[in-house]
């Protein structure tokens, strides 16, 4: 039995598996089940990695001897009979929405408007929002509430789409486990970790950045750390380069921890972004940061000469010198690393959770 003043929510997601949006939507679980909520989750996709709190419905684990697209309408109809079973409070709704007919089908059949929160983890808003924007506005003007990740996602969404519903909740910390303390390589390094998917990381700028730097000549490695479908491309790239052995990869880990807290600084280059987890893990591990400066996230997270160093974007020169700063200017350097725990206390999981318990209240 749920105590009094909790709620039914159920958290919708494409996957529980490699990447922010993912992994932030089965913190979320953990965050809302911690103040005694009861929770379920429902995946389209059978991906599960990231723990989580709740009940499961993985509608792509089941086995379905339709074609495709009878199967798609089988997965609709085992999610409305699921719905309506249980009466949910909320639904919140975590996964990319580009599709034109399924999210019509989604947002005025599927669920209910009025407790229906949506969540947006990118500025790119495409990812989350059909055309016409017309149309957009007609399917999510009476939704409870739509939460951008970041505050300059929630304007930008107000301002395209004419919006009055919209709020802003970061991403949370969760409690990250202890690394080890042994170097994972052997040396200095710089690292990039993410999805490889250079039309939105922009790895090809970090690329260029690192080999225009002072950084190779200080044997100071670059470590890539991610799966993706540009890995080759990227792989590629560097044998072209010539890097001498200077730029090393290794493979998605679900925990990157040990090789965040031993890098010397940790490094973002996207296109865009949404509020990019890379960026606050590092620096609650004592990590300092350089980022450019995308939309949106990285200058709500970083402040300039105090965290981390916030450049100019798709600017390889700007990086390149932002990279030499850190490695000559000690003073500098220590003096971002040392703020950098204390300047993401405000996105710990505890305060995160209670904005995200105001909303439902």
């Amino acid at each position: 039995m749920r105590m009094s003043g909790t709620k039914k929510i159920c958290i919708v997601v494409t996957s529980l598996a490699k990447g922010g949006a993912e992994r932030s939507s089965a913190m979320l679980s953990k965050m809302l089940s911690q103040l005694g909520h009861e929770m379920h989750l429902v995946s389209i996709v059978d991906a599960i990695v990231y723990e989580f709190e709740g009940q499961l419905l993985n509608l792509g684990a089941s086995e379905n001897p339709y074609p495709n697209f009878l199967s798609r309408v089988n997965k609709f109809l085992v999610f409305k009979k699921y719905l309506k079973k249980h009466r949910f409070d909320y639904v919140i709704d975590n996964r990319s929405r580009p599709a034109f007919i399924r999210e019509i089908i989604v947002s005025r059949w599927l669920y209910n408007p009025k407790t229906t929160i949506y969540c947006v983890r990118s500025f790119h808003l495409e990812t989350y929002f059909i055309n016409p924007n017309f149309l957009a506005r007609w399917i999510y003007k009476d939704a409870f509430k739509i939460v951008g990740v970041a505050k300059e996602i929630g304007l930008e969404i107000e301002n395209t789409y004419n919006l009055q519903n919209v709020t802003s909740i970061y991403n949370p910390i969760e409690s990250l486990p202890k690394p080890s303390q042994e170097n994972p390589i052997n040396g200095d390094y710089i690292l990039f970790y993410g999805r490889l998917d250079d039309k939105v990381k922009n790895i090809s700028l970090l690329l260029e950045a690192y080999r225009i730097s002072q950084l190779p000549k200080n044997d100071i490695k670059l470590m890539i750390l991610g799966d993706g479908k540009d890995l080759e491309n990227i792989k590629e790239k560097v044998r072209q380069l010539d890097f001498n052995g200077m730029v090393e990869f290794q493979p998605f880990l679900e925990s990157p921890f040990n090789y965040v807290k031993h890098s010397k600084f940790t490094v973002l280059t996207s296109r865009y972004e949404g509020f990019p987890r890379t960026l606050i893990e590092s620096l609650a591990l004592g990590t300092p940061v350089i980022s450019v400066d995308c939309q949106s996230g990285p200058k709500e997270i970083i402040t300039h000469e105090y965290n981390g160093l916030l450049v100019e974007n798709h600017n390889p020169t700007a990086l390149a010198h932002a990279m030499n700063r850190f490695v000559n200017d000690e003073h500098l350097y220590q003096t971002c690393k040392q703020n950098a725990k204390k300047s993401v206390e405000a996105f710990s999981m505890e305060n995160i959770a209670k904005q995200w318990q105001e909303l439902l209240n």
